[in-house]
């Protein structure tokens, strides 16, 4: 007897649990695969989750988010056959998937060098040591594209936590099962709960919702068309969050790209206190 197909049905993650979206709907980027369509609601659900993770992710070490990161990078190359297939198998699949892991790597290395390469020592007249220190803004909202379905998700999501953000990715529209497949990674790899959540749906309904959300700290337009990064900025002005302009693809390998989502932070101490 010939055993039934078992037909992966993809879902949200969201605070670290794999769920369909609370409306019911779905939509169809190929015709064999229904996707969640997220929703409003589903939206604040990550936004809450993120929040409610980043100050635990941001007070670990740095040292120590650089291993979680380190062993998303393992969990993904022991799916790697599955997200290739989802990503259409044969040789670029297996170059994106290669790039992926050098990003998740890079970060993994980078994270507890962000506080030398941020940081400075300042000179001041008077008595007094002054330091500059980089921080994390704290929610990302990051909006990844058609271009490629998961190398400027993976490459944007590590820079973000590295740097001790949480995040909140809309993944591809057009094909998101790589990048709703990388929440398997997560979830089987030490990555606190809520610290990554991932969304599938319409950008035009729910990249006016991120931009106007007061809970998201910073929008990464990386994989946004000039209309979309146009619309994003106008939407996030009420509330002056900081607007990320689209990159280029495949994005660049650089500590800066984490950089970008820390603030710094400028500390006075008396000499001798």
């Amino acid at each position: 007897m010939t055993a039934l197909p078992v037909v992966k049905t993809p879902k949200l993650y969201l605070g670290g649990a794999f769920v369909r979206s609370e409306s019911g709907r779905v939509f169809q980027p190929a015709a064999s695969v229904n996707v969640p369509r997220g929703s409003r609601k589903d939206l604040r659900d990550a936004v809450r989750a993120a929040r409610q993770a980043q100050p635990g992710w941001a007070a670990l070490t740095a040292y120590n988010r650089g291993q979680v990161i380190y062993r998303i990078a393992e969990m993904l190359e022991a799916s790697r056959s599955s997200m290739a297939q989802a990503l259409g198998g044969g040789r670029s699949a297996a170059r994106e998937l290669d790039a992926c892991l050098d990003a998740l790597v890079f970060f993994a290395g980078a994270a507890d060098k962000l506080g030398q390469m941020g940081g400075s020592v300042n000179s001041v007249a008077g008595p007094f040591f002054n330091f500059t220190v980089p921080e994390p803004v704290g929610v990302v909202f990051l909006v990844a594209g058609d271009r490629q379905a998961l190398l400027p998700l993976v490459t944007h999501l590590a820079a973000a936590v590295c740097a001790g953000n949480a995040a909140v990715a809309l993944v591809s529209p057009a094909r998101p099962l790589p990048g709703l497949l990388l929440g398997e990674a997560l979830q089987t790899g030490d990555l606190p709960p809520g610290t990554i959540n991932l969304l599938s749906g319409l950008p035009g309904e729910i990249l006016g919702w991120a931009g106007s959300h007061r809970d998201i700290d910073l929008v990464d337009c990386c994989g946004c068309d000039q209309e979309q990064w146009r619309d994003l900025s106008e939407a996030a002005a009420d509330s002056v969050k900081r607007v990320l302009p689209p990159e280029p693809v495949p994005p660049p390998l650089n500590p800066r790209l984490a950089l970008r989502m820390m603030e710094l932070k400028t500390v006075w101490h008396p000499v001798g206190v």
